[in-house]
């Protein structure tokens, strides 16, 4: 069940991603970050778990600690740590790819269940969208990310291991199948 506050943390969202679109697309960011509160939900998430997923993103594409604090104000310390758990740069400019995507996996261990499942919601959405984008465009898609497809393709198969070991279940299956098809799809 879902309150007012859901309401307001996708208004919130919105105002936050208005001008964004996903990676290569003319496609809203919103409709990614409603994707990931609805993957939350659906896989038993509660209302703080689906707020934490639609502002996900936000510390790391709009304004770092402010915008944790602000977070933390309007929608509670859980919500804040939620999104902190999911982000993995709060600096301007941000650590290379590489040093980020591994601490990011290393922290998969000892990351709060409570962010382990929106994690888990965001990489498979991710992955999704990448695997029907490729279908869409072939494999120009892999263009789309500053780092080759090898790189890209074993951070997902190193986030899909780690996450279905702390979180099994039909999603961690999913994002495993999906990881599993990037093989498939040639550069």
């Amino acid at each position: 069940m879902t309150t007012h506050r859901f309401g307001d943390a996708f208004a919130y969202a919105n105002t936050l991603h208005a001008t964004q679109t996903r990676k290569g697309s003319d496609v809203p960011y919103i409709a990614h970050l409603l994707a990931v509160a609805s993957l939350t939900l659906e896989n038993g998430g509660d209302e703080d778990q689906a707020i934490g997923a639609l502002l996900h993103d936000a510390v790391e594409d709009q304004g770092g600690m402010a915008r944790a604090d602000d977070i933390g104000e309007r929608f509670g310390g859980r919500v804040r740590d939620i999104v902190l758990a999911c982000t993995d740069a709060v600096t301007d400019p941000k650590p290379d790819w590489a040093t980020r995507k591994r601490a990011y996996i290393a922290g998969i261990g000892t990351k709060h269940p409570d962010a382990v499942l929106v994690t888990l919601a965001d990489k498979v959405h991710n992955a999704q969208s990448i695997t029907d984008d490729f279908d869409r465009v072939g494999a120009v898609v892999w263009t789309r990310f500053s780092q080759p497809r090898s790189d890209t393709i074993w951070y997902y198969t190193q986030l899909a291991q780690a996450l279905s070991a702390r979180h099994p279940g039909a999603l961690s299956h999913r994002l495993l199948r999906l990881v599993a098809g990037f093989d498939s799809m040639g550069a």
